[in-house]
């Protein structure tokens, strides 16, 4: 005898089937963008995008942050962490079997013999942000990719930075603060922008590569000691979350999938 199906679908199904709020987390899980920016994007009026991403908003999958280079704007990002939990939910809701998180996709080996995918990361000193990106994404990415970062100043790679990271088993300890201008006329396959000024300032670079940015608050700012070891830590482990993120996008594009 059945006892009939009464639930209601998981939140996160609700909010991703309308095609707006789809293609707003779309856009948002590669970058962070402003609302106007996304306006342009999805060709879409400003009040209907607002109210869209409101409802992402209030189901907590994306945040807002106030931008360091301009306080009248807002950076939306995409809780990646989050939206990867609520789906596996959603799935196991649905099956117990569709609920196994297996570890994402390594780069295949028969692409071994390509040459590394470039990243270079910016930020306004090239202190923290970017010389923590840097070294996380050496880390992870191993051979598949050539990482770098730069400043639009020059100061010298923050201690907490090098310290956080070696706290996560990875030695930043050779790292040095680079100027932007270094890496003029350079090809890359990837630019991110991990600071609201870098994103402001930076550069056209040849040969057209995909622009990222990632809108992070600079933990160096922080006075109180503990206060700045909290966001440092914070700091690695949001860097963490996207970088494994970007590493499936190389191993896909390296792939040719």
């Amino acid at each position: 005898m059945s006892t009939g199906f009464t639930e209601a679908a998981p939140p996160i199904l609700h909010l991703l089937a309308h095609d707006i709020r789809w293609n707003l987390t779309k856009a948002l899980a590669r970058s962070d963008y402003r609302v106007g920016e996304l306006v342009t994007l999805l060709h879409k009026p400003f009040n209907l995008v607002s109210y869209h991403l409101r409802q992402l908003r209030d189901g907590a999958l994306v945040h807002e942050r106030r931008s360091a280079a301009d306080g009248r704007d807002l950076y939306y990002s995409l809780d990646l962490a989050h939206v990867e939990r609520v789906y596996a939910l959603a799935g196991e809701t649905l099956h117990p079997g569709l609920g196994d998180h297996s570890p994402l996709a390594a780069a295949p080996t028969d692409v071994a013999a390509q040459p590394p995918t470039r990243v270079l990361f910016l930020c306004t000193h090239n202190s923290a942000r970017s010389q923590m990106a840097e070294a996380i994404l050496r880390h992870l990415g191993g051979d598949q990719v050539a990482v770098f970062s730069a400043g639009t100043e020059q100061t010298q790679v923050h201690p907490a930075a090098v310290h956080t990271l070696a706290q996560h088993g990875i030695d930043a300890s050779g790292q040095t603060s680079k100027q932007l201008s270094l890496f003029t006329g350079q090809t890359f396959d990837y630019v991110i922008t991990v600071c609201d000024r870098a994103r402001e300032t930076c550069p056209v670079f040849p040969g057209d590569p995909e622009r990222i940015h990632w809108s992070f608050a600079d933990p160096a700012l922080i006075a109180d000691p503990e206060d700045q070891r909290r966001a440092f830590e914070l700091l690695y482990v949001q860097l963490h979350t996207r970088l494994r993120y970007l590493l499936t996008l190389i191993a896909r594009k390296r792939g040719g999938v």
